[in-house]
């Protein structure tokens, strides 16, 4: 596994995102990103299996079972250029969350059986976790999984699943007792239903288990598998920050662009002072939630420091993308409000990831936490 230092990239993170900026560039036009999110399952499945090929979706996962053995320093150049870029399809939800999970929370027998087909690809999978709006904690799972014939049945409605319409494997938390478990469920045996969503670039269902028998070796892990999943959603929400701090670099360069481009007045705008000011705040706000993300990511051999530096990166990505993508669409003016433009997509993008593993109040309250506050 290759080494970090510092924020300094090395020289595999060189190459791959090299390689990740002109695959992206090439393949996925922001033209092609509105072809995908108006398909049926919101993505282009040869486009994935491009992706597996360049073994993107088993970077962090080890040699043994397929992947490249990489962390997530690796990974977080790829997630940043595909948060630049709307990257559309299960990537976060299938090679990052789900495939955390399996290798934090499974035995060996279960990372043997289902790595491999995470890493070639082959396989989809995503965490089934909140069952409410605004509720990203674990203690109020009201999923239940009780014992039966040699295995499980399990009972209950898990609500913004990520791309959830596609995946091949649903891995389920549920109450067990006072404990909780992680079952590998298959899609086929669960009602799945899209929801609507604001992102339509990054989709969501609703999971119902309505009486679903797991057998006894898909219970990931031993319980009670708290401790682990947490690890694994402190490393999810790093990932993700990286991904919020990718679209809210490109919203800057949107920004930037338009500036020296658009004239008023005979000058381009970009020579207002209140126009230099707005850039210029964007700018500090994106380097700033930069720094804390590439912080986080390479922290995740120190559970304690991870602790902190995650809901930290979080909470700031978050408010950066959100406040950057609006601001784009100020610097644009009219044109920026229209659906033919590109900035409101990254708005979109922007609000939906601010929630998907929890918004800045709940980050800052983990935060707080960690701190001993």
């Amino acid at each position: 596994m290759a080494e970090t230092v510092g924020f300094t990239p090395t020289e595999e993170m060189t190459l791959i995102r090299s390689t990740a900026r002109q695959f992206l560039g090439d393949r996925l036009s922001i033209g092609v990103v509105r072809e995908q999110m108006m398909s049926g399952e919101g993505f282009d499945r040869s486009l994935w299996k491009e992706m597996a090929e360049l073994g993107w979706t088993g970077l962090m996962i080890p040699e043994e079972h397929g992947g490249a053995g990489y962390g997530l320093a690796e990974l977080s150049v790829i997630l940043d250029e595909m948060g630049r870029n709307l990257t559309p399809g299960p990537f976060l939800a299938s090679a990052v969350l789900a495939t955390m999970a399996v290798m934090e929370i499974g035995s060996d027998e279960q990372r043997a059986e289902l790595l491999p087909a995470l890493a070639s690809g082959d396989r989809l999978a995503s965490l089934a976790l909140y069952e409410g709006p605004r509720d990203w904690g674990l203690d109020g799972i009201a999923t239940t999984a009780r014992p039966s014939g040699g295995g499980w049945v399990i009972e209950g409605v898990k609500r913004h699943v990520l791309d959830g319409h596609m995946a091949d494997t649903l891995l389920v938390l549920a109450r067990v007792g006072d404990d909780l478990g992680l079952f590998a469920v298959d899609s086929d045996a669960v009602e799945v239903e899209q929801v609507p969503v604001l992102d339509l670039t990054r989709r969501q269902a609703t999971v119902r288990l309505n009486g679903v028998h797991v057998p006894a070796e898909r219970a990931l892990g031993e319980r009670p598998v708290g401790q682990g999943l947490r690890r694994v959603l402190a490393m999810g929400s790093a990932a993700l920050a990286v991904e919020q701090v990718g679209g809210a670099q490109r919203c800057l360069e949107l920004s930037i662009e338009y500036a020296k481009t658009r004239y008023q007045f005979g000058r381009p705008i970009g020579s207002f002072q209140a126009v230099k000011h707005r850039c210029a705040e964007m700018l500090v706000r994106v380097e700033q939630a930069r720094s804390t993300t590439q912080h986080a990511v390479r922290v995740t051999d120190d559970p304690e420091e991870l602790a902190i530096a995650s809901p930290l990166a979080a909470s700031v990505a978050s408010e950066a993308y959100v406040w950057v993508a609006g601001e784009t669409i100020q610097v644009h003016g009219g044109i920026g409000f229209t659906w033919e433009h590109d900035a409101h997509l990254y708005l979109k993008r922007a609000k939906t990831s601010s929630l998907l593993l929890g918004d800045p109040r709940f980050q800052r309250d983990l935060l707080g936490r960690a701190l001993g506050l």
